[in-house]
């Protein structure tokens, strides 16, 4: 059975150096893990108004499924059908949309690391230092919920992860995935370039 696909990334950057780097405002202190898996606090960058803003969100959509005796809560991490209900009006929607940077991504391999924890794949993206996953999040009492899109894997992923792969944005592309059309969305849903990446 093959493993959920790109449940840890990892971001080496700080709030100060997001803020450069993507000409956001940070609204107050902002801080994260260096390693991120589901749930923990993720860095995104977003637009309202016409200004980007670096915050951060949980990362995974609650959502309510039946358990054998009663509703539980999941963790929808990744958007792959951007046409289901669920993830139409987030996608379609630019105000909803928003850039997830990091550093590394993994995807799980069998077995165990030299620490005992699962094992991983770890990918680098080597044309940016910090490039950035296509995100969309959802508004809540609580500060709100991020997830990323993925889509069919590349030629260097799909012999590891032959499942899917997490949508990343070129760097000429931000502008468009943050303030494109649905249809933009649609056609930004593409594997990144296998030359542009490698397995750490």
């Amino acid at each position: 059975m093959i493993a959920a696909m790109c449940n840890l990334y990892r971001i080496k950057s700080n709030a100060a150096e997001l803020a450069d780097l993507f000409k956001a405002t940070a609204p107050g202190a902002l801080d994260w893990k260096p390693e991120i898996y589901p749930r923990y606090q993720a860095p995104l960058i977003r637009e309202e108004a016409g200004e980007r803003l670096l915050g951060t969100m949980a990362w995974g959509f609650p959502t309510q499924v039946q358990g054998k005796t009663k509703m539980l809560t999941k963790y929808v991490t990744n958007a792959r059908n951007l046409a289901s209900p669920f993830w139409k009006s987030a996608a379609a929607s630019p105000a909803r949309r928003c850039l997830v940077p990091f550093t590394q991504f993994a995807e799980p391999r069998t077995g165990k690391d030299e620490e005992g924890r699962p094992a991983q794949w770890w990918f680098d993206i080597t044309d940016q230092p910090t490039a950035c996953f296509a995100g969309l999040w959802r508004p809540s009492d609580d500060g709100g919920y991020v997830a990323f899109c993925t889509t069919e894997p590349n030629p260097l992923v799909a012999p590891l992860h032959p499942k899917a792969m997490p949508v990343i944005l070129l760097a000429e592309d931000l502008e468009r995935w943050l303030r494109g059309s649905y249809d933009d969305v649609l056609a930004l849903q593409t594997g990144y370039p296998s030359q542009l990446m490698a397995v750490a």
